[in-house]
């Protein structure tokens, strides 16, 4: 039996004498062999893939390409991730039942380069003869045919909408069209829309809109997506670019070509005699008609009668509608409906699906009602860097996601770069994997990426804007800002190993003013004190100001009471006792500042 050849790793591009080393080989017998072959070649001169393919076959090993096992592996998490991305959708369903289902597509890009344009033109070149008044109704979603193929499109108002339907744990869609007009090119927001459609991993169909414009200049905005690493079919990338002119019904018919064409490549599945399931897209409260939701079917087919539960919503279909105002009975995978019947209005973004009857769905929507309440009394927990760490020792976890804001273009880089190395130093432990690198502060849209993607944001000398800042607070986003290159890549490496102490600083929640002293038996010296600003609490610390300065700091309250009660906090205006522990000597006139540590990186 013929013995299995070594494969060894090879660059795209590399010197003789690096192709000598990586095969354990004298750099004289590599150049013997390419002379042997013709090829004259010093110690330094690089050689490409191909010719060093030659000698490696002639050395007895097996070569491979670096970059193309790299593209490969990139190709292997995009397919991992396409299969997780309806898993919970699809759960329980075998692979024999599954069959292919239309696909559903969002629309994203710059406010100004056509998107509604472009979805009105689809809308209206579908609509069916005869429907008076073509839509009668906006659902949030329609379906256009090409071929005798369906294609579901979403008519979200932007890529924010299409974050927070992810950040809901909803997909959204299987295909981002990005729209970028020929007049005008790639905008910072094309930028986003591109970043979060990659967040995402689906595939992504440029439409270049408004090439019917005098100063149109489509090879321009081919160039600056290729610069962005969204290199076109026809200059050898992978990534289809429609020209399209909108107002004049050019390119229409080529663009939905273009979609089903992707679709074929990556076959959207579903089950339709499984259970049904989907996306809540819309929903409102109808003054005439009660609680009205659009929803997308994702799985199994959808029967007026039929009892869901969407969140903490539920109730029984009473009517459905599809997206023209028709009434229908049943919906199949990958259409949008309009019912009638819940409750209450879900939110956007919640899966639905059907249950047994009616007492099992409220069952469940009152078990739900009670874990939000239980969620919402407990202190919100910032997804941090320490617990990609330990998802990691569990085998939850594979690869930390960072969004990288920076100030310079020349800073951007040699940090991608170095947080890169930082990677590959351990194959085996957690991968960097920079989602978004970008100049410019961070905003609230950064944020809600990190949301969605269970992301770390890292901002190099750069602003946090408040609607961000504040964003970050009420979903539990860690930012971590520096202003030293060094001090960001070791913290990084000092969390991928594990070793990254969080930092606490104390922040000021209340202060309050003595204004009595009483001895009570038993309780000691309490203080009559009224609360100037903020709120104080039973659970946090104390330092004691008399004339300015700090005389007693890190004290711990005994008691705090309004009247008789013991409370756990009182806020601004009102008037309460307060005992501290092992700390007599206060007076009247001392401010007492309550604070907590908060943690700061």
């Amino acid at each position: 039996m013929a013995q299995e050849k070594q494969i060894v790793i090879v660059p795209d591009f590399l010197t003789v004498r690096q192709l000598a080393d990586i095969i354990h080989a004298s750099p004289i017998e590599v150049m013997k062999k390419l002379i042997a072959n013709g090829i004259m070649a010093s110690i330094n001169q690089q050689i490409d893939f191909d010719t060093a393919a030659i000698v490696v076959g002639e050395m007895g090993f097996e070569a491979q390409s670096q970059s193309a096992i790299a593209e490969q592996e990139k190709e292997q998490k995009r397919v991992e991730e396409l299969t997780r991305k309806w898993e919970q959708i699809y759960a329980g369903e075998k692979a024999e039942n599954l069959i292919t289902r239309p696909p559903i597509v969002t629309i994203l890009g710059h406010v100004d380069h056509g998107k509604t344009t472009l979805l009105d033109t689809i809308r209206k070149a579908n609509v069916a003869a005869g429907e008076a008044g073509g839509i009668t109704q906006h659902i949030g979603a329609y379906r256009a045919r090409h071929d005798n193929r369906i294609i579901t499109f979403l008519d979200t108002p932007g890529h924010e909408a299409f974050t927070q339907m992810r950040a809901r744990g909803a997909q959204g869609a299987d295909i981002a069209v990005l729209v970028v007009a020929a007049d005008d090119g790639v905008m910072p927001t094309t930028r986003e829309a591109l970043n979060h459609a990659r967040a995402a991993n689906v595939p992504i169909v440029v439409a270049i809109t408004k090439v019917d414009k005098r100063n149109a200049n489509p090879d321009m905005v081919k160039k600056q997506l290729a610069d962005l690493e969204l290199v076109p079919d026809d200059w050898g990338g992978s990534t289809l670019m429609v020209p399209v002119a909108a107002t004049q019904k050019q390119g229409i018919e080529d663009l939905l070509e273009a979609i089903l064409l992707v679709t074929d490549e990556n076959e959207f599945v579903a089950n339709p005699t499984g259970t049904p399931r989907g996306v809540v897209l819309e929903a409102r409260m109808d003054k005439h008609r009660g609680s009205l939701a659009t929803l997308l079917v994702m799985n199994g087919t959808l029967k007026r009668g039929d009892v869901i539960i969407a969140g903490t919503s539920y109730g029984r279909i009473k009517a459905m509608y599809d997206e023209t105002g028709q009434a229908i009975d049943e919906a199949t995978p990958s259409m949008p409906i309009s019912v009638l019947g819940l409750n209450e209005p879900p939110q956007p973004g919640e899966r639905f699906e059907r249950a047994k009857n009616d007492k099992v769905a409220r069952d469940l929507a009152v078990q739900r009602v009670e874990e939000k309440a239980v969620a919402d009394r407990e202190p919100a927990r910032t997804f941090t860097l320490e617990d990609v760490f330990a998802r990691f020792q569990q085998g939850k976890a594979k690869e930390l996601n960072v969004i990288l804001k920076v100030d310079v273009q020349g800073s951007l880089q040699p940090i991608v770069d170095s947080l890169k190395q930082l990677s590959d130093k351990n194959p085996e432990g957690i991968k960097i994997n920079v989602l978004l690198a970008d100049v410019g502060g961070v905003s609230e849209s950064d944020i809600m990426l990190a949301d969605a993607s269970a992301a770390i944001v890292i901002g190099f000398s750069v602003e946090i804007n408040t609607a961000a800042r504040s964003f970050a607070m009420n979903h539990n986003v860690e930012i971590r800002t520096y202003n030293i290159i060094y001090k960001l890549l070791e913290d990084m490496e000092l969390a991928l190993k594990g070793m990254l102490e969080p930092k606490y600083e104390p922040k000021t929640i209340g202060t309050a003013e003595v204004r009595a002293l009483f001895k009570i038996a038993r309780a000691g010296t309490v203080a009559g004190s009224y609360v100037r600003e903020g709120e104080i609490r039973r659970n946090a610390r104390v330092r004691v100001k008399r004339g300015g300065q700090i005389i007693a700091d890190n004290l711990t309250v005994s008691s705090l009471r309004r009247e008789k009660d013991d409370v756990r906090e009182v806020r601004t205006g009102f008037e309460c006792g307060i005992s501290l522990d092992n700390f007599e000597t206060i007076k009247e006139g001392d401010l007492l500042e309550f604070f907590v540590m908060e943690r700061v990186n």
